[in-house]
């Protein structure tokens, strides 16, 4: 799954999602935020027009295995949406995810 990085609606950044869950995810990007720096984030799902917003996300830690985010708002609509990927995600085999 592919992910926009947004820092304060100027830079925009692509990134792979990995480690989705509910509260953050681990994204692989060529960028190195530094640690506390707050994003937006839009979430690229396959088959679908408009990404899933995370509309504040910190970052908790920077590394060789990528970025860690923590989602701090989500608007009710993109939760529901991202519970739903999650649990679709759940449902298929760790090496197809």
């Amino acid at each position: 799954m592919t992910s926009t990085l947004v820092h304060k609606d100027r830079f925009r950044h692509k990134g792979s999602i990995r480690d989705l869950s509910a509260k953050g995810c681990r994204v692989e990007s060529v960028i190195t935020p530094f640690t506390g720096m707050q994003v937006s984030i839009q979430l690229h799902l396959p088959g679908e027009a408009n990404p899933i917003t995370i509309e504040n996300a910190a970052i908790r830690w920077v590394g060789s295995a990528g970025i860690g985010m923590e989602f701090l708002i989500v608007a009710k609509p993109d939760q529901e949406r991202l519970n739903q990927i999650i649990k679709q995600l759940e449902s298929k085999p760790a090496a197809a995810v």
